[in-house]
């Protein structure tokens, strides 16, 4: 019986143990929202946020993308969460901050959390987004569409991945606000 005991009890440690971030805190950053202000890390230091990679001229994935997001600011908003949202363009040299501020006005009134962000050079967000979330972003040449990931990163007040979710997997929004909560 103790030995069942003590099996339960390790289980249990381990697998708390494992939700836990273990890396280090993504790099400094700093870039430009939609209203064309300075916005990055330091802003974000000590808050709970959600980033994720999109681009205005998407023909695929980012709409419905940002149309779940929306979906989690809902629901954060109705829980009483506290979060940030933090979207990456993966195309920065065509999405200015105008078209960052329209593309986002289709999905949501409510951008005071949520911050499109712009303002480096295509390789910089491609090495960004490969060495902070180890997440795939390229532009081929001569290409209008970017390949990226459709995660969602929960990050940590410490900057760090909490968790990270396929868009599309099932009660996506229901998790990440189990974890802003968690977090809070």
């Amino acid at each position: 019986m103790k030995k069942w005991l003590l099996m339960i009890v390790s289980s249990l440690f381990l697998a708390a143990c494992g939700s836990e971030p273990d890396g280090p805190p993504i790099s400094s950053f700093n870039y430009t929202d939609q209203h064309g202000d300075s916005f990055g890390s330091a802003d974000l230091e000590g808050k709970v946020w959600i980033a994720d990679f999109i681009f205005t001229n998407c023909d695929t994935v980012c709409p419905p993308m940002t149309y779940k997001m929306a979906d989690v600011q809902k629901a954060l908003e109705e829980e009483g969460l506290d979060a940030e949202i933090v979207s990456f363009s993966v195309d920065p040299e065509v999405d200015t901050p105008e078209k960052l501020e329209e593309f986002l006005a289709q999905f949501t009134e409510a951008d005071e959390n949520w911050h499109m962000l712009t303002g480096y050079g295509q390789k910089e967000i491609e090495d960004f987004a490969r060495e902070e979330f180890q997440s795939l972003v390229n532009k081929p040449d001569d290409a209008d569409q970017v390949l990226h990931g459709v995660t969602f990163y929960v990050m940590d007040r410490e900057g760090r991945v909490f968790s990270e979710y396929n868009f599309t997997e099932e009660n996506v929004v229901g998790k990440i606000t189990d974890d802003v909560e968690t977090l809070q």
